[in-house]
């Protein structure tokens, strides 16, 4: 269960990747795009240095 916005924000993000990535024809652009603001909070979170 998140406790703050950043963990909510990680949560979503995750979320969505993972459903995008079910999907057949995606946006690849978006996706890559999700998957760096995920690296981006898990570094803000001290999960990835």
């Amino acid at each position: 269960m998140p406790i703050n916005q950043t963990e909510t924000n990680l949560h979503a993000i995750t979320v969505t990747i993972a459903y995008l990535e079910k999907q057949e024809g995606s946006d690849e652009k978006i996706l890559q795009k999700l998957k760096e603001e995920r690296t981006n909070l898990l570094k803000k979170l001290r999960v990835l240095e």
